[in-house]
């Protein structure tokens, strides 16, 4: 999605950023070392501080001013995570466990809430107040989506609006973030701040929509989570969506994929993830 040669011209300064990261453990706390240093570099490929990098080479680069927010994006998403698979009570990210999984939850929401607080700390290090301001912001939507995804779950009537106002808030807000950190602290005229912003959010949309169907189209081995985690949560997202827009009600596959997005003790869940990848759902997700 972004290009290996953007990201080959940003590799030095993300590797500060790799290194600010890992610097982040309580040193009240030893014990809680290993925890914090696994999650934090179990980061994946880094997308959300290298669009802060990225959008602040569109202007007078400056990759001193540009690392505190850089940093505190990665901490707001790694904390995100934290709290997203205590609430699922999920086992494995990217392969490996949670922190839920073998901590309790109550010790997993406090190492989120930790990694929020060090996330506000960098957001706050370039004393500009606009970057604080859309950090809030960016937390506050952050929360609404999880709200929204709470609510919405076991429910079969979900529109691909609610499914848009739902991925914004959970992905693209952050995205939008940090392009927009990457414009404000590159002094980047309002025009490109916007365009900036607006860009973070598109790709984040699409970056969403993707993960969605990888979910589905998938193994367990390659997304590091089981097939169809979505849909046994009772989250319905895109594919899910177009398929039962697409089946009349009548029909037993509807049903069957009905029932297991609902949650019914009688569910068959491995069929109905089988029943939407023999769809052309997926196809027309993408």
């Amino acid at each position: 999605m972004i290009q290996l040669a953007a990201l080959a011209a940003i590799r030095e300064d993300l590797e500060r950023v790799e290194a600010a990261l890992l610097s982040i453990s309580p040193p009240d706390y030893p014990e809680l070392d290993n925890v914090i240093r696994d999650l934090v570099s179990a980061g994946g490929k880094r997308i959300r501080p290298a669009l802060v990098l990225l959008a602040g080479r569109c202007n007078r680069y400056s990759p001193e001013r540009l690392l505190d927010g850089a940093v505190s994006i990665e901490l707001l998403h790694t904390a995100t995570l934290v709290h997203d698979d205590t609430i699922d009570s999920a086992a494995l990210r990217r392969g490996r466990a949670t922190v839920n999984s073998y901590l309790p939850a109550k010790a997993a929401i406090l190492i989120g809430d930790y990694i929020f607080a060090q996330a506000a700390m960098f957001a706050s290090r370039p004393q500009h107040t606009s970057v604080i301001s859309i950090f809030a912001r960016t937390l506050m939507e952050i929360c609404d989506g999880e709200l929204r995804q709470m609510m919405g779950n076991h429910r079969a009537e979900v529109s691909r609006d609610d499914y848009y106002r739902r991925i914004y808030a959970k992905t693209a807000a952050l995205f939008a973030c940090a392009t927009e950190i990457g414009a404000v602290l590159t002094d980047a005229p309002q025009r490109e701040r916007r365009a900036l912003r607006l860009y973070g959010e598109k790709l984040g949309m699409a970056f969403q929509v993707v993960d969605d169907v990888i979910d589905f189209s998938s193994t367990s081995e390659q997304a590091g989570k089981p097939v169809g985690s979505d849909l046994q949560q009772g989250t319905a997202t895109l594919p899910t969506i177009i398929f039962l827009e697409r089946a009349s009600y009548p029909d037993g596959h509807a049903e069957a994929v009905r029932r297991a997005l609902e949650g019914a003790p009688d569910a068959d869940h491995a069929r109905a993830v089988e029943l939407i990848r023999e769809s052309d759902a997926l196809e027309l997700a993408c």
